[in-house]
């Protein structure tokens, strides 16, 4: 597995965790295993998916911050809200 792809199985683990999906946003440190290259093409990522808004840290972190999605009921045809399920694009 490379470096960018473990930092991003690690960054994905993290935005999908039950916790970080009810308060939509979650702290990403960098650890002394992730490289200058992996670090910033993970963030290059996130940095360009809509969904997500990228805040740099003074300490080196990131916060990853994203809103509810909104989708149409199936039945009922009101609107209903859902904690996003898929995996992030990364």
């Amino acid at each position: 597995m490379s470096g960018v792809e473990r930092l991003s199985l690690r960054v994905s683990e993290m935005i999908n965790h039950p916790i970080a999906q009810l308060q939509r946003w979650v702290t990403i440190h960098r650890l002394d295993t992730d490289g200058d290259r992996e670090w910033e093409e993970v963030l290059g990522v996130i940095a360009e998916t809509d969904e997500l808004e990228l805040t740099l840290n003074d300490d080196g972190s990131v916060t990853v911050r994203w809103e509810r999605q909104e989708v149409e009921g199936l039945d009922t045809g009101e609107s209903m809200f859902y904690l996003e399920e898929e995996p992030s694009p990364f």
